[in-house]
């Protein structure tokens, strides 16, 4: 199946991998990876271990440069810019990592004022205004004086999600947003993070491996088979394999 969705506009294209190749040493990795995303569009990475979905993530942002092909975040190539170029790319984007990454010495809501005070002009009385705001959006309003320590694996997600948001990204990259949850929380985020596309004009890419995240939150999947997209379909599709690699590995979760 072709790896462009049909019809879609230049102007419409955020992330465009064209051709992409990646190897480390003698293990190739990326192989001519192709695939858009369509501005405003969420689209889930999936496919098995070792096939290239946290290298495809880290392409997106500058810390891995392909050896052959074009990366293109809104048309421009992300191996061609500049550091300050690519410092000013970031700063648009919001990340959502597997571990969580806060700081364990700060509140919750000094880990998001952090950003912030770093990188905008904003007063001290609007970092607090946004940090309570994106608080609220996540539904833990009340978490903004509590440790990293003294709160659940879920809600530290959910600040995860706060932090990429702080910013008002216009993109925004989920590394296993479930991992080491269990199934309950795992489905409250997914809603969450569904809610997030609906109400934000963000861009979204998800690399993970449970079926729930990718029905619940993802427009269309990518997944990766050989360094290449051996599909690229709308989500609903892809849950009614065809193709022998995707019904192997999609296996009694698949809808029939």
């Amino acid at each position: 199946m072709s790896t462009e969705t049909e019809n879609q506009g230049a102007d419409d294209v955020i992330i465009r991998f064209e051709d992409v190749h990646k190897s480390f040493g003698s293990h190739r990795i990326l192989n001519g990876l192709s695939f858009d995303v369509r501005r405003g569009g969420v689209l889930g990475i999936m496919g098995g271990s070792g096939t290239g979905k946290s290298v495809t993530l880290r392409h997106v942002i500058g810390l891995l440069t392909q050896d052959s092909g074009r990366v293109e975040v809104e048309g421009r190539n992300v191996a061609d810019l500049s550091p300050g170029e690519l410092q000013a790319l970031r700063k648009r984007m919001g990340f959502v990592f597997q571990e969580g990454a806060l700081i364990n010495w700060l509140t919750v809501a000094e880990n998001l004022a952090l950003p912030l005070a770093e990188n905008t002009s904003l007063s001290a009385s609007e970092i607090e205004d946004r940090v309570a705001e994106k608080l609220a959006q996540v539904h833990i309003p009340d978490a903004g004086g509590k440790l990293p320590s003294e709160i659940s694996g879920g809600m530290k997600k959910r600040v995860g999600l706060a932090r990429a948001l702080i910013t008002d990204p216009d993109i925004i990259l989920y590394d296993e947003p479930n991992a080491g949850l269990d199934p309950e929380i795992s489905r409250s985020i997914n809603e969450l993070m569904r809610e997030i596309a609906d109400t934000h004009d963000a861009t979204a890419l998800v690399v993970e491996h449970r079926i729930g995240c990718i029905e619940t939150v993802c427009d269309e999947v990518v997944f990766l088979h050989g360094g290449k997209a051996l599909v690229h379909q709308p989500t609903d599709e892809f849950l009614r394999p065809t193709h022998p690699r995707l019904v192997e590995f999609l296996g009694p979760e698949a809808r029939s």
